[in-house]
């Protein structure tokens, strides 16, 4: 499992017709948000480009740490999106993002808790996402 921090959970398979909570972007951002409500996490989207470097250090040097994967599969249910594919442009319109790496926290109702933009060390980045925890008075 320590793997899995950013791998998308559940992408294929969602059913609009079966979905009875209010859709989060598309399915795919759905399935996150229905595995967050099925594991009581809160969602973590990374928006990254394959171009970025700040967004290849934090993969090297934040998110590669066990320390941080613990920390966030903890916490959140999470995934990553290209910014310049379909999903992660959608989001970054959104969200208004104009800069990358961003990281967003969602509830799972679809209301956006909290943004992080770039690269930083480690516990920079736990220490914002901690204060976002809670803000929401999660655990």
């Amino acid at each position: 499992m320590k793997k899995i921090l950013f791998t998308l959970l559940l992408v294929l398979g969602i059913s609009a017709a079966a979905d009875a909570q209010v859709r989060f972007l598309d399915s795919s951002t759905d399935a996150v948000r229905k595995e967050a409500i099925a594991q009581d996490k809160l969602v973590f989207i990374d928006l990254y480009a394959t171009w970025c470097g700040p967004c290849k250090a934090m993969e090297r040097d934040v998110f590669s740490k066990k320390e941080v994967g613990d920390f966030m599969d903890e916490y959140f249910v999470a995934a990553k999106y290209d910014i310049d594919k379909p999903t992660g442009k959608a989001l970054a319109g959104k969200h208004g993002i104009r800069s990358i790496p961003t990281y967003l926290v969602f509830n799972t109702e679809g209301d956006l808790l909290g943004k992080i933009t770039g690269s930083m060390p480690a516990e920079e980045f736990t220490a914002a996402l901690r204060k976002i925890i809670a803000e929401t008075g999660k655990k």
